[in-house]
């Protein structure tokens, strides 16, 4: 899910995006991504990354649930191919340090980023998907959200949030929607949140009903 969004949103920005992905079945699904390039290997490889024209690519984000993938598929980018910038997430915190000793140049733990979130007050069953942008110091945050929701029914431009955190879009019935002031947010939609990490609780807080 998180490689989709974040597809969809290079997109928007204008950047051409190419998803390498290992299983058959997620790359046929991410290859419906309109203006996607998709190619079906392992990312680890050389040729691989070839047919992916890592040559010519100006960043590779590794989002495996593998560290030493994430790491191998990184260095080989920068090393072999040039790519000037590398992004990977790590599942042990405890490789954030190592990943930047070797060469990484952004290193993200989805660990740290919800041990963060509990420290704060918020229970794990509110926590949805996590997306970790530059280290950290912005998180993506997806919120569904249900009938009795302080959000629920009311236009965005009526319903106070953090000044920190922004709603970039809804997905409703499977559908994105752009929010504007007069979008109202209705049961079964889920938020994709834009938040600085110290207002996460608080943002969570103003939306759902409950956060513990």
């Amino acid at each position: 899910m998180k490689t989709y969004f974040l597809a969809k949103n290079f997109l928007s920005m204008g950047y051409s995006v190419t998803i390498i992905n290992i299983d058959r079945e997620e790359a046929l699904h991410l290859a419906k991504i309109d203006r996607v390039t998709v190619v079906h290997g392992d990312a680890t490889l050389p040729e691989i990354l070839e047919d992916a024209g890592a040559n010519t690519a100006d960043i590779v984000i590794a989002l495996t649930s593998s560290d030493p993938d994430n790491l191998v598929a990184c260095q080989i980018a920068n090393k072999h191919f040039g790519v000037k910038r590398t992004f990977a997430i790590v599942n042990d915190p405890e490789n954030v340090e190592v990943f930047r000793i070797l060469g990484v140049d952004t290193v993200v733990s989805t660990v740290n980023i919800i041990t963060s979130l509990v420290k704060q007050g918020i229970g794990s069953e509110t926590i949805m998907n996590l997306t970790p942008v530059e280290e950290g110091k912005i998180v993506i945050l997806e919120v569904d959200v249900e009938a009795d929701d302080p959000i629920c029914n009311k236009p965005l431009s009526l319903f106070k949030m953090p000044y920190e955190a922004i709603i970039g879009c809804i997905i409703r019935e499977g559908l994105p929607i752009i929010p504007r002031g007069n979008t109202t947010v209705i049961a079964g939609d889920r938020l994709i949140v834009l938040s600085l990490p110290q207002v996460q609780s608080e943002t969570l807080k103003s939306i759902k009903k409950r956060v513990d």
